[in-house]
């Protein structure tokens, strides 16, 4: 797979070196020539470049990149550089990083964003995530599809527990992805038992998150 990356800061260098390590084809692009560190990320691709202007983007050859990470410092930024390679070069899959809380609203499908992570809501979901039993946590939000990625911990009461995953009777438009037991992630089956102390991540569409919550945290 290929992906560029607008932003060759911290952030930008450090998603390149991960995803350079499973055999991907990365592009670091950036403006500031201070920026251009290429003995920090060797493997990658680099251009010194405004990754908001269609003539730099061009160069990029970004139509034979199968993914787009704004990953900037700017959210205005990041918005342009989501919103062209969408549009422009109809990307399939765009990431955008959210710097600013207060301007998560914008980073959604009519900017270009399949996907916007917001570090400080990520941290604080983390924080919710190690603390919470029995409380939904939203882990990350997909523009695209209208839905989130949430995660509950099955509580000691839920009337759940040694219920078989096949048997539950799961809200509409929701999905359990994963099943994380002690330290082991299990792509749950049909016939696998829930067990107090699993943490079960689910896609779901945000208006079903509620009646999710209530179904997990029924007591017995």
């Amino acid at each position: 797979m290929r992906v560029a990356i607008a932003g060759a800061g911290a952030v930008g260098r450090s998603i390149a070196g991960e995803l350079l390590e499973n055999g991907h084809e990365v592009l670091l692009i950036d403006k500031a020539p201070t920026a251009i560190s290429v003995e920090r990320v060797p493997q990658a691709e680099w251009l010194l470049a405004d990754a908001c202007e269609i003539t730099s983007l061009d160069e990029a050859a970004l139509e034979r990149c199968h993914t787009v990470i704004a990953a900037t410092g700017d959210d205005k930024v990041n918005l342009v550089v989501s919103l062209l390679a969408k549009t422009e070069y109809g990307v399939p899959r765009v990431v955008a990083r959210v710097n600013n809380p207060k301007n998560e609203w914008l980073f959604n499908e009519s900017w270009g964003v399949d996907v916007a992570v917001s570090t400080p809501r990520l941290m604080s979901a983390l924080v919710e995530e190690a603390v919470s039993v029995g409380d939904l946590v939203r882990l990350m939000r997909f523009s695209q599809g209208d839905a989130n990625l949430v995660e509950l911990t099955l509580p000691p009461e839920s009337t759940l527990a040694g219920v078989r995953v096949g048997d539950v009777n799961w809200p509409e438009d929701t999905s359990l992805v994963t099943v994380i037991r002690g330290n082991r992630v299990l792509t749950p089956d049909r016939d696998d038992a829930l067990e107090v102390g699993d943490e079960l991540l689910f896609v779901a569409a945000p208006a079903r998150e509620e009646q999710l919550e209530e179904l997990l945290s029924a007591r017995s």
